[in-house]
């Protein structure tokens, strides 16, 4: 169907051959149409026009052809050249990431020793700025962390294999549940089928949405956290939902956007990246990602990617 349209709509290149059959059967028909009727001179003249319309035909389609040549190899250099800047954005962002680590241990440090060792000569304000000192290095250092996740998950290489994603769920679940200060979160689980994909990379994706089904479950009594899937022709749609608050779906276009976030600091903790490195990682394996939810009853992220036989298929296995 997609070739059809291809064929169909977007390349015309059959179209020239087809219309200078057209003119060739047309032109023998004249000829055989027109001798005995027209003198040979004015057959000759009209010969030598239809010649010099189908010559003017062809210039016009290899110019045509010339000018969409030049505008493919632009759009090829500009590529290119969006590519490396990316490649730098992303270099830069990780080296400033980096070295701003150091700085930021000082700071946590020093604080730190001033709270342990001069808390008798502090008054109340004094230990109160202090206090505020570290609760912000720490989430400068919570988004350095991410920034750096972020990342990696545009830069690691990526090692295709057959993943387990029901066993991986199942670990991600109970390292989030093991640094969970509550223990009332439940997972379902269905019977999910594997993927083919970077472990590490997908390890991710399922931390990032469990760790938010955690955070946004927390007002509630009982915490659910239903993993599933489902077979598609192409491709194997996972799916992580909770019944937490859920969230407005005018604001669906922010869910995945660097730095946003639909809820206040004040509400729940967070920097507004761990989205957008879901986001990320499921691009860089070919699928989509998506969300749903309603405020206070839940939300539901899904996620696609292509199934093993179709992206062997791609790479001409």
């Amino acid at each position: 169907m997609r070739a059809f349209h291809e064929f169909g709509q977007g390349n015309k290149a059959w179209l020239a051959p087809a219309i200078l059959i057209g003119l060739v059967i047309f032109i023998l028909l004249i000829s055989l149409g027109l001798r005995g009727i027209i003198t040979e001179d004015y057959f000759r003249v009209l010969m030598v026009l239809l010649i010099v319309i189908m010559v003017a035909f062809l210039f016009e389609r290899i110019e045509k052809v010339r000018i969409l040549n030049k505008m493919n190899e632009k759009l090829k250099k500009r590529t290119e050249k969006l590519k490396d800047a990316n490649e730098e954005l992303e270099a830069f962002a990780y080296s400033v990431s980096h070295d701003l680590r150091i700085p930021l241990r000082a700071i946590d440090g020093f604080s730190r020793i001033l709270m342990e060792d001069y808390e008798d000569e502090l008054d109340s304000e004094g230990k109160r700025l202090l206090n505020i000192i570290r609760e912000n290095t720490h989430k400068m250092g919570q988004l350095i962390d991410d920034i750096l996740l972020l990342s990696r998950a545009s830069r690691q290489e990526m090692k295709f294999r057959d993943v387990d994603m029901e066993e991986l769920v199942k670990r991600v679940f109970e390292e989030q549940k093991s640094s969970s200060q509550s223990q009332n979160v439940h997972l379902k689980l269905e019977h999910i089928p594997p993927a083919y994909g970077d472990l590490a990379l997908l390890q991710q994706v399922f931390s990032n949405l469990i760790s938010n089904s955690f955070k946004f479950t927390e007002p509630e009594d009982e915490r659910i956290i239903e993993v599933g899937a489902k077979n598609g022709k192409n491709e194997t749609t996972y799916f992580v939902k909770d019944n937490g608050v859920g969230f407005d779906m005018k604001y669906k276009d922010k869910l995945f956007g660097l730095f946003q976030r639909l809820h206040g600091a004040d509400e729940f903790e967070g920097t507004g990246v761990g989205l957008s490195i879901v986001q990320r990682v499921i691009r860089r394996h070919g699928g989509t990602v998506w969300g749903e939810g309603e405020p206070d009853k839940g939300a539901t992220f899904y996620f696609s990617i292509p199934t093993h036989k179709i992206r062997d298929e791609e790479n001409g296995f």
